[in-house]
């Protein structure tokens, strides 16, 4: 039945996302995105962007108030929505690429 294709779908793609994220850390590569990563948010502006965002809570909250696990929680949907499509493309097609040329 329908359901159970989309199971086995989501099943297919969690071993595959698996199965790429070891060959990537495995070679190294995944350690070179994430520097490649860290250096395209901050070119940008995105990590700059984040700090005041938390200064802002602090603010607001107070930081006898603020623990970390809060602000973490508070951030951290507003730090993977705002990161830029642009960055997130090249760090795709970079992931592609690597994959590409496996043997």
């Amino acid at each position: 039945s329908q359901s159970i294709k989309m199971a086995d779908r989501r099943m297919r793609e969690a071993q595959l996302k698996t199965q790429i994220t070891q060959k990537l850390s495995e070679s190294g590569e995944k350690e070179r995105l994430k520097q490649l990563l860290k250096k395209r948010l901050r070119e940008c502006g995105w990590k700059d962007q984040l700090r005041e965002y938390c200064k802002s809570i602090i603010r607001e909250k107070g930081l006898e108030r603020v623990t970390v696990e809060m602000l973490v929680n508070e951030v951290t949907p507003k730090a993977r929505g705002s990161v830029p499509e642009e960055v997130k493309r090249e760090l795709l097609q970079e992931i592609r690429d690597y994959l590409q040329s496996q043997p």
